[in-house]
């Protein structure tokens, strides 16, 4: 099993989707110890972000890149090798500004490349990352569920979900720890979700 953690808060060891993902990762090698795990910090070594001349390199070989622009379409590209040969994804996410991280999207930005991770057919596009199956840890300040006053700013989760459903993922679980801004305790939502993590289906 080849495992690829992604981080994206800002908030390092004081991180609660750190935490979530950490454990995820712990139990898939509970079960799997001669997992390989490939880890991938995008606040601390963030991605380049895309501009016209970056983007115009998605897809294209090494030797067809233009220099001015080598290192960072190199950078794209190693992004993208990560999640191709992994198993599994465990992303870390918390929700800012009722979104996800911008260095996070940045990665994300990386992954959408046509013929790689999706194709265009004559049904419309088509994800080609099926095999795959992603956890995403996920922390939120409030309550954002379904029925919940907020649930209409809940963009974090939903954009991810979105994101990889046009990639080819279907088998996504979210391990959530939320509401940990309210009355002002940091750890309120984290036993919940580590409880979660405990009980994940691992095979």
């Amino acid at each position: 099993m080849n495992v690829l953690h992604v981080d994206s808060s800002i908030l390092g060891a004081h991180s609660v989707s750190r935490a979530v993902s950490a454990a995820v990762v712990s139990r898939l090698l509970a079960t799997h110890p001669n997992a390989k795990v490939v880890y991938r910090d995008v606040a601390a070594d963030p991605l380049p972000q895309l501009t016209g001349s970056l983007a115009a390199t998605l897809g294209k070989p090494a030797d067809q890149v233009p220099p001015e622009v080598a290192r960072e379409a190199a950078a794209l590209r190693h992004a993208l090798g990560e999640v191709l040969a992994a198993d599994v994804i465990v992303v870390g996410v918390p929700m800012y500004n009722f979104g996800i991280p911008s260095q996070l999207k940045t990665w994300l930005d990386a992954l959408a490349v046509a013929g790689v991770t999706f194709r265009y057919s004559p049904a419309g596009p088509e994800g080609l990352l099926g095999r795959k199956r992603l956890v995403i840890a996920s922390s939120q300040g409030g309550f954002y569920r379904p029925g919940t006053p907020s649930a209409g700013f809940e963009h974090q989760e939903s954009h991810l979900r979105a994101f990889f459903a046009f990639l080819g993922l279907t088998n996504v679980q979210v391990v959530r720890a939320d509401g940990t801004k309210v009355s002002g305790g940091d750890e309120h939502g984290l036993p919940t979700a580590l409880r979660e993590v405990a009980a994940l289906q691992v095979a």
